[in-house]
């Protein structure tokens, strides 16, 4: 699989596709099962507000991994992205509700790179805070 967007038909400024992630107490079982990670403060409210948490909070890799699926469904090929980091600045929330959380994601080109390169600069927001800080991606397009 190959990258889809061409280089040549990318501009400083062009915004991906927004998406929004909803999170589940469900999502974090799945989560924590998939990548072994069973810290209780993602998945024991009670725990969680004894450590000084709000409430259950998502997994930060979780978060991340959440986060790039706006850029790889962008490009089209998860194997296009070759660098992507965060720093993690807010913990996403995860009431035990019918709603749960919920990450909402925006991301735009922010550099044009040599070699068919972009870097791509996102924005994760949950309840109207940041989530993510200097959560940045460099993609090699076609």
């Amino acid at each position: 699989m190959a990258a889809q967007i061409q280089y040549a038909d990318v501009e400083v400024g062009t915004e991906l596709p927004a998406a929004s992630f909803p999170v589940t107490r469900a999502t974090l079982v799945r989560y924590a099962g998939a990548s072994g990670d069973f810290n209780p403060i993602h998945w024991n409210e009670k725990f969680a507000k004894e450590v000084g948490l709000p409430d259950v909070i998502a997994h930060g890799m979780f978060t991340m991994a959440e986060a790039i699926r706006v850029v790889t469904d962008w490009v089209g090929d998860p194997g296009a992205v070759v660098e992507y980091g965060v720093r993690f600045t807010r913990p996403v929330v995860v009431p035990n509700d019918d709603r749960g959380g919920l990450i909402e994601v925006t991301a735009k080109v922010a550099a044009k790179l040599d070699d068919n390169r972009v870097r791509v600069d996102l924005t994760a927001m949950s309840v109207g805070q940041k989530v993510l800080g200097m959560s940045r991606a460099v993609v090699e397009l076609a």
